[in-house]
């Protein structure tokens, strides 16, 4: 209990904070804001588990990813095929030309599914596919760029390359994948409706439980050995490959848990929205995460879903607001968090806060009395005098 005290929950000071965040999700948002709003709150939590694996790979492995928008859709469509398949039952699609299949794909001349799409009639399935076709991809790509030690200016580069490929490649088959518009409709999770305010209300629970035990888990991991090991990685990479350790299969790893957290953000985000498109997959969304990250603090897990939360609020804020100004805006957080706080929120929270808090404590603390010899008690002779 006390390992996991110290190394998960990160001890007092990290308990606290895992309160504070768990307060905020929990008990704040559901009584302070309407199901509007609360699902948008919903939307923004799927993000942050993309934020949390960005600082496990970029901001302690040093990997920087700017084609996680890749996992995050692969989860989604994982999902939403499953969703769609269950909504087009041969009774709801009668009308079609060929019954028992999607929409789109009757839309397109397509008379039987697909085989790909066969085995996610099965949920079970699909709650395995999630995690695990974005952690092959991901170990693919992996082995391929760090076994030959790519850089990582064009590990960047490549990521970029795949997130554009895959956005491409999925509006381009329509038919296969409803093209740009995505797969909509989405109505039912065995037999429940998704789409009333009950049902968003649990999903949104049920996503922030499932964003604690990725922190929880990102935290164990960062305590453990191989949290040393990125960051010894990050800072001297020669070094810790001379002294024995395979970097590359580190820096696979670490790739593929964040590409998990991804699946299981997009997962959820089609389940709290309704649908998924490309648009969540390419170039312009994939940087968008890596900001959450960035504003947040690229070395605190806590920071990355704090700056998701931020950077969306203001999204949404600035864009209801000043419909024309929005991005100006929202390009000036930018440019403010590489100019003024480079460290994110948690850079600003331990330089400024964390002092004041510390002093607190220590001015609150019991000073230690000096003890006082008692009077029935003979002082202890000098050794001259002993002499």
């Amino acid at each position: 209990m006390k390992l996991i005290y110290k190394n998960v929950l990160g001890g007092r000071q990290g308990l606290v904070g895992l309160a504070v965040l768990a307060a905020l999700i929990f008990i704040v948002f559901p009584l302070a804001l309407d199901g509007f709003r609360l699902n948008l709150v919903g939307k923004y939590l799927t993000y942050a588990f993309v934020a949390l694996g960005l600082v496990l790979c970029w901001g302690y492995g040093g990997i920087l990813s700017l084609g996680q928008g890749v996992f995050f859709g692969i989860g989604g469509y994982c999902m939403a095929m499953f969703l769609k398949l269950e909504a087009s039952t041969v009774e709801a699609t009668k009308i079609q030309s060929t019954p028992g299949i999607p929409d789109f794909m009757d839309w397109n001349q397509i008379t039987a599914l697909p085989w790909f799409w066969v085995p996610f009639k099965s949920f079970l399935f699909t709650v395995f596919a999630v995690p695990i076709v974005p952690a092959l991809l991901a170990l693919i790509i992996g082995v391929a760029m760090f076994k030959r030690r790519v850089g990582d200016t064009y590990f960047a580069i490549v990521t970029q390359a795949i997130a554009l490929i895959l956005s491409v490649l999925i509006i381009g088959q329509q038919g296969l994948t409803g093209g740009v518009n995505g797969i909509t409709d989405l109505k039912t999770l065995l037999g429940w409706d998704i789409r009333t305010d009950s049902a968003r209300v649990i999903l949104y629970f049920v996503n922030g439980v499932l964003l604690f035990a990725c922190l929880l888990f990102a935290r164990f991991l960062l305590s453990s050995k191989l949290g040393k090991l990125l960051m010894a990685m990050r800072d001297k990479e020669e070094r810790v490959r001379f002294s024995g350790y395979d970097v590359a299969g580190f820096k696979v790893f670490v790739f593929c848990v964040a590409a998990v957290f991804s699946a299981i953000g997009g997962a959820m985000f089609t389940l709290q929205v309704g649908f998924m498109s490309p648009s969540f997959v390419g170039i312009v969304p994939s940087i968008e995460m890596v900001i959450f990250a960035a504003v947040g603090g690229r070395l605190s897990l806590l920071g990355a879903v704090y700056g998701t939360l931020l950077v969306n609020f203001g999204k949404s804020y600035f864009s209801e607001s000043f419909p024309q100004l929005w991005l100006f805006l929202m390009g000036g957080l930018f440019i403010a968090v590489v100019m003024a706080f480079p460290n994110g929120l948690a850079g600003l929270y331990t330089r400024y806060v964390q002092p004041r808090l510390g002093r607190r404590e220590r001015a609150a603390a019991p000073r230690a009395t000096p003890a006082v010899a008692s009077p029935a008690a003979p002082e202890a002779a000098s050794p001259t005098e002993a002499a």
